[in-house]
């Protein structure tokens, strides 16, 4: 094993390797993957001078802990959350130089739910299908990290980028969903659909990378029944038989026989990915004016 390397001294609920994932694979049902907070995961990167290509760790509500076998350049990104360096306290949201052999901590996360580990040169496993995301689904990819367990790092490309402060929109109080109708809202009656724009939702602690679940009102459906298995894309609200939408997130199933009453834009999902379970949510259907009539424009 290289010196280029990390121990993982505390593996966290869940820390996974993740990357831009695998586009492309569907019909051969593979989920696409990748970091749920991407905009989090580009700005880790670029903070220690990796090109968007590069992996990063993925924690999940109590951080992680690992052990640099050389000198390496971290960022953390995301959920807010405490950065030591052998436990003294460190930047977060800015690049931080940890010498060989000690060890970065990220605590718990404080506003958010998933914090972005980049280190310079990115986490160097092996690819598969062009990916070295970790998909929680199908099981490419490398393994949730676990205690003990070492992951190469690669070789610094670049130099850390130079900023005082970058712009990142931390979680709010409220999720806010917009959402396009269809394909099946047609299985729901005119109540049901009230009640998605209407009601009052919460995020369920059930929630993975899978998909985000709610509680709430359940929607009434028009018809009984299930549909043939259809394809299901990214942001999918697909509404199970207790009737509570479930957003598809990037580790979802391809295809499904319940039905979807809508579908979330993809430059939503981040705020999703990083609200805590007991956050309110509001779903908006898309193409309205405020008066109620259809926006045309």
């Amino acid at each position: 094993m290289t010196d280029r390397a990390l121990t993982v001294v505390r593996a966290g609920a869940l820390t996974c390797v993740q990357d831009l994932g695998r586009p492309g694979h569907a019909h051969l049902g593979v989920p696409r993957s990748g970091a749920l907070d991407e905009p989090a995961h580009r700005l880790a990167n670029r903070l220690v001078g990796n090109g968007i290509s590069a992996a990063t760790l993925e924690t999940t509500l109590t951080g992680c802990a690992v052990r640099v076998r050389t000198a390496a350049t971290v960022a953390v990104t995301g959920a807010a959350c405490p950065v030591t360096v052998d436990g003294r306290p460190a930047p977060w949201g800015a690049p931080v130089r940890v010498p060989a052999g000690a060890v970065l901590e990220v605590g718990a996360a404080t506003h958010g739910v998933r914090c972005y580990l980049a280190f310079a040169g990115g986490v160097d496993t092996e690819p598969v299908l062009g990916s070295r995301a970790t998909d929680l689904l199908s099981g490419l990819g490398p393994d949730p990290l676990a205690d003990g367990a070492v992951l190469p790092l690669g070789t610094p490309h670049g130099p850390p980028a130079a900023a005082d402060a970058v712009p990142h929109a931390g979680p709010a109080a409220e999720l806010v969903l917009p959402f396009l109708p269809g394909p099946r809202a047609d299985w729901f009656t005119a109540a049901g659909l009230r009640t998605l724009a209407t009601g009052r939702f919460w995020v369920s602690p059930a929630s993975n990378r899978i998909g985000l679940r709610t509680e709430g009102p359940p929607l009434e459906r028009s018809r009984d029944g299930e549909l043939p298995s259809e394809g299901m894309p990214l942001g999918a609200l697909q509404v199970p038989p207790d009737g509570l939408p479930v957003l598809f997130l990037h580790d979802h199933p391809t295809t499904g026989g319940y039905p979807v009453v809508g579908v979330v834009p993809e430059r939503w999902l981040p705020a999703a990915a990083q609200a805590v379970p007991g956050t309110p949510v509001r779903f908006v259907r898309l193409g309205r004016k405020p008066g109620g009539a259809a926006h045309t424009g």
